[in-house]
């Protein structure tokens, strides 16, 4: 694993799509403490988070790993007070709904419901 650019004093925050076991998004925040971040954050769509997963993040060095609700994670909130859950049922309700009627889509990426 390469780093491209500096992050030296500087707060990192991982994005990824989905994290399965988490070794990846693990190992890439021990890389950019190891160069110099002050802190780091990790956020993942789909945070399936099986096998060793909670076990890597509680080791790891992160200051919260905020995942979506598209699958539940009550469960792994209970052994692990890194993870948050940004609940994102709303846009996707209305996502549904637009579709449904015709109606714009990208209007949702400046006009987010809440």
């Amino acid at each position: 694993m390469v780093l491209v650019g500096d992050v030296k004093d500087r707060v990192a925050i991982l994005v990824d799509d989905m994290a399965d076991t988490c070794g990846t998004i693990c190992h890439a925040a021990d890389k950019l403490l190891s160069a110099g971040a002050t802190r780091v954050y990790a956020i993942l769509t789909h945070g399936i988070l099986s096998g060793p997963a909670i076990s890597r993040i509680n080791n790891a060095c992160f200051e919260a790993v905020v995942v979506t609700n598209t699958i539940p994670q009550e469960d792994k909130m209970k052994h692990c007070s890194k993870i948050q859950v940004v609940d994102i049922s709303m846009i996707l309700a209305e996502a549904i709904r637009r579709t449904h009627n015709g109606e714009s889509i990208s209007y949702l990426f400046s006009h987010v419901p809440l």
